[in-house]
């Protein structure tokens, strides 16, 4: 039986390169990095050098990178400082953020701690800049956290027009940038941003290995405490191999950044055509332009009833698909995003999403096997 991966939005396959990158820090290189011998030298230049290559391909300086064990952490840790460091009493955000933010922000209003608000989306989930310049009129510091991708519809957030809205404004700005990194080009330098996120996993680096970017004008206490790691603002012995991991898989990435969108696009908007070709009825969730995050494709079936069954049946036949954010996979009240863009909840919906390995013959594959779930017959 075939086996096809197309849920890259929840986690990428290791690229071997970065693999290789990594091997001599898991057997060799094992020091501490907080360790003063040479074991420890070693672990710490290493570290250290991930740190200026990933600062060098955001433009901002090495101590601006905090690195974390993935974007979750980050988001929750740029949330925290703010609020507790930053004198934030209102925080804005959308209904189609990632739960990382949107239950952070939640916590903190059931607490008392910040009012929250949630700025209105346009068609097909645009955010509405006017209605957040109205948020943003207010006496109160001002917090916004708004996602540059959506992981589940693919929109993307104009971060420089938002950014300098929030200027204008005196307000942090926070955008969780998990599905964008090593995707779409980022000079931090060139944007008023105060804290962005990032996951190694989603363009083929290590689990469990992230950063925060800080914007170096923010002042920052440590979330997790009990060391002084990470200058002293993240204690905990650094997970070194995935640090570098991160490190190589963010330089692949951003080298081979055009030549990964071409073919991802062409891979995407192949499956588009071929759905719209062959099951009468297919829609689409989201903006589905190729100004989007090109390596998403929401799709909304026809009713069927068979549709509680989809997922399961795709995976019978070997295909890797997810019904939305994999992160709330245990859950079972469906989409929030999807509810959030007003999608019909009554058809079932598949995020499928791609990566530089996949190819126009495992779309076929899956095209074919939807087309006997739908019962189209097959030419």
């Amino acid at each position: 039986m075939k086996r096809i991966y197309l849920d890259n939005a929840a986690t990428t396959p290791l690229d071997p390169v970065v693999f290789e990158a990594m091997v001599p820090y898991m057997k060799e290189h094992f020091g501490n990095p907080s360790s003063i011998h040479g074991f420890g030298r070693t672990t710490r230049a290493a570290v250290e050098t991930s740190r200026r290559q990933v600062a060098k391909m955001l433009n901002v300086t090495p101590g601006e990178i905090c690195f974390t064990s993935g974007g979750t952490e980050a988001d929750n840790m740029a949330i925290n400082c703010a609020v507790n460091d930053l004198g934030i009493k209102h925080a804005i955000t959308s209904a189609i953020e990632h739960k990382a933010v949107l239950q952070t922000l939640q916590h903190l209003e059931a607490q008392g701690k910040i009012k929250l608000s949630l700025v209105n989306l346009k068609e097909d989930g645009v955010v509405d800049l006017e209605h957040l310049e109205q948020l943003l009129q207010t006496n109160e510091r001002t917090f916004v956290s708004l996602m540059h991708g959506n992981n589940e519809v693919g929109n993307i957030l104009p971060l420089k027009k938002v950014g300098a809205l929030c200027e204008s404004y005196d307000a942090i700005f926070h955008s969780d940038t998990v599905q964008t990194m090593g995707h779409f080009p980022l000079d931090l330098g060139d944007i008023n941003i105060h804290f962005i996120t990032c996951a190694a996993h989603k363009f083929h680096g290590p689990k469990g290995a992230g950063f925060l970017y800080i914007n170096k004008d923010i002042p920052f206490s440590p979330m997790i405490l009990g060391g002084g790691q990470e200058r002293n603002r993240r204690g905990g012995t650094e997970y070194v191999y995935g640090i570098v991991g991160l490190a190589k898989a963010l330089e692949i990435a951003t080298n081979e950044m055009e030549e990964h969108k071409a073919h991802v696009l062409d891979i995407k908007f192949y499956m588009k055509e071929q759905l719209e070709q062959h099951i009468p009825g297919v829609d689409f969730n989201g903006l589905c332009s190729r100004d989007c995050l090109y390596t998403v494709l929401n799709v909304c079936f026809p009713h069927t009833d068979k549709a509680d069954m989809l997922l399961y049946s795709l995976d019978i036949d070997g295909i890797a698909v997810s019904g939305g954010s994999a992160c709330s996979s245990g859950a079972d009240a469906g989409s929030h995003v999807l509810r959030g863009i007003n999608a019909d909840m009554s058809r079932p919906s598949i995020r499928f999403s791609f990566s530089k390995f996949n190819t126009r013959e495992e779309i076929d594959y899956c095209v074919s096997k939807l087309k006997e779930l739908f019962a189209i017959p097959v030419a």
